[in-house]
């Protein structure tokens, strides 16, 4: 089979692998849609991530859908030729924090296309992928790429469940790309009654709103824009933080009013924070990492037509153009999500 393959900053390949059998809860799932996320973009344009770097070759991929091709023994609820959304979350189950259902925090998670452990746990970018069972969601009726949108929906889930009540609360989402974009839709499915979202992108901010925003702003063209929201000590009540970037975090800290709440999901590295303005507002800064079980949430959202994320799949490349579609995908004035299909 063939795999996409990263060696190092600007080197991928799609190279053979041997096809692997399905083990006791197991199934074998020939791919059908993979989204290029922003940690695989990393990888193939820097070589890794702030304290993550590549130290071996990696197969990217995480978030994909396939099609059920064989069942390991004793696998049962589902088919061959359904439809899945295949979880990358794949917790050890035994740890101390998967025995405090923390399972996005397992000691020993095994997460596809991550350089973080060594050796690297290889992605999912490949024709053919053996995957756990309980990994795997059917997304019947669901298109193959909507089923491969279904990660980073659930990191967005997750975070809008860090936030706490949304019921009525002013919104704040910094930074567009598909979490920023994703994070629109799932605060307003929550109930927050104004979202506002910054970028640097017209492009991005032009997807902004078709996802539900009610005002965008683009920080580059306008970069005090959000100065009247600072007045009387601010505005919202939520802020997602989805760039990594220091000033659009500090920007937000500023426009949040006493007892906001931070939601950081960029990562974009440390940064220095003004403590005194958290502090004096009594803003809380809650961090979001990954998720576990709002993914198959997600894949319910999808599927009653309460989330609608193909608005948001700007490309799809076949496999053999995967170069291409890495380079599409890190041009932010073209790409929201950039998919890769396999079938």
């Amino acid at each position: 089979m063939k795999a996409i393959i990263v060696h190092g900053a600007k080197d991928l390949r799609i190279e053979e692998r041997p096809v692997d059998a399905p083990g006791p809860g197991e199934v074998r799932l020939r791919l059908a849609a993979g989204g290029i996320c922003g940690s695989d973009l990393h990888y193939y344009n820097h070589g890794g991530f702030g304290a993550i770097r590549l130290r071996e070759p990696m197969i990217l991929g995480h978030e994909v859908s396939a099609y059920v091709e064989a069942l390991g023994p004793g696998v049962d609820g589902l088919k061959p030729g359904q439809l899945v959304a295949v979880s990358p979350s794949r917790p050890c189950r035994t740890c101390r924090y998967c025995q405090e259902s923390l399972r996005n925090q397992c000691f020993n998670m095994r997460f596809y296309g991550s350089a973080m452990p060594f050796p690297h746990i290889q992605g999912a970018f490949r024709e053919v992928l053996v995957a756990d069972a309980v990994q795997c969601v059917p997304a019947d009726g669901l298109t193959p790429g909507e089923a491969a949108m279904a990660e980073p929906l659930a990191v967005t889930l997750h975070a809008t469940r860090r936030a706490g009540e949304m019921l009525g609360k002013r919104v704040l989402v910094t930074g567009c790309g598909p979490i920023g974009v994703l994070s629109i839709l799932a605060a307003r499915r929550a109930g927050a009654a104004e979202i506002i979202a910054t970028d640097l992108s017209d492009f991005t901010l032009s997807l902004a709103r078709k996802a539900g925003a009610d005002k965008t702003i683009n920080i580059a063209s306008a970069p005090d824009a959000l100065a009247p929201y600072a007045a009387d000590k601010g505005w919202f009540d939520v802020l997602y933080e989805c760039s990594g970037a220091a000033p659009a975090l500090v920007a937000g800290i500023t426009a949040l009013r006493p007892r906001g709440v931070i939601i950081q999901l960029g990562l974009g590295g440390d940064m220095n924070l003004p403590m005194m303005a958290i502090t004096a507002k009594e803003l809380e800064l809650r961090g979001s990492f990954r998720f576990h079980e709002e993914f198959a949430t997600g894949i319910g959202l999808m599927k009653k037509r309460l989330i609608d994320v193909k608005p948001l799949i700007t490309q799809t490349l076949p496999l053999s153009d995967a170069l291409k579609a890495f380079e599409i995908a890190s041009d932010r004035a073209q790409a929201m999500k950039t998919q890769i299909a396999f079938d």
